[in-house]
C-alpha cells in the first residue's frame, strides 16, 4: 500500500505539471493573442496524453509489472512530445533565408488530407511555425517545452520505478 501512495503521488504531481503546462498555454492563446502553430498543438497534444497518463498511473493501483509499463508509456509519450518540440527548436533557429513558407492552416488540411500526410506536412514545418513570438530568459515556448518533456520523462520513470523498501523481519 506504502508503494502505491508514493508512485500514487509522484504520478499526480505529473498530472498536475501537465495541467498547468496546458493552462499557461490556453492563457497565452486566449489572453495574451498567441494562436499556436500546427507544431505548437502537437506539442499540446502530447502535453495531454502525458498528463492523461500521469493521471490513469495515479489512479491504478499498479503492481511492479503496471508501474514498469506505467514509466515506458510516460517515457514513449514524453520523447514524442520532445521530438516534436525539437523539431520546432530547430525551425526556429533556422536562418531567415531557409525557413519554409507558410503552408495552409491545420484545420484545412486535416479537412482536405489523410492524416498521415497531415502529419508530414506539420513536421516539415511551415513558416509560421518558425517565428518566435514568445521568450522567457532567450528561451522560445517550444524551447521550454522541450525541458519540460524531459524532465517529465525522467520524473515519470523515477515516479513509477522508485526503489520500495523491503520489509524485514525484527
Amino acid at each position: 500500500m506504502a508503494s502505491f501512495i508514493r508512485s500514487s503521488l509522484g504520478n499526480i504531481a505529473g498530472f498536475t505539471a501537465c495541467v498547468c503546462m496546458m493552462g499557461y498555454a490556453l492563457y497565452t492563446q486566449h489572453f495574451l493573442g498567441l494562436e499556436p502553430c500546427p507544431l505548437c498543438v502537437l506539442q499540446r497534444l502530447a502535453v495531454i496524453a502525458l498528463g492523461a497518463l500521469f493521471l490513469i498511473a495515479a489512479i491504478h493501483a499498479a503492481g511492479p509489472v503496471g508501474r514498469s509499463l506505467y514509466a515506458i508509456l510516460l517515457a514513449v509519450v514524453a520523447m514524442a512530445g520532445s521530438g516534436v518540440a525539437a523539431r520546432h527548436v530547430w525551425l526556429q533557429n533556422l536562418p531567415s533565408d531557409q525557413v519554409p513558407t507558410c503552408g495552409p492552416g491545420l484545420d484545412f488540411m486535416l479537412d482536405t488530407f489523410r492524416l498521415t500526410e497531415v502529419l508530414e506536412m506539420v513536421l516539415s514545418g511551415s513558416g509560421e511555425c518558425a517565428e518566435v513570438k514568445w521568450s522567457l530568459f532567450g528561451l522560445s515556448m517550444p524551447a521550454w517545452t522541450l525541458i519540460a518533456f524531459l524532465c517529465l520523462g525522467v520524473f515519470g520513470i523515477w515516479a513509477n520505478l522508485l526503489p520500495r523498501p523491503v520489509s524485514r523481519l525484527p
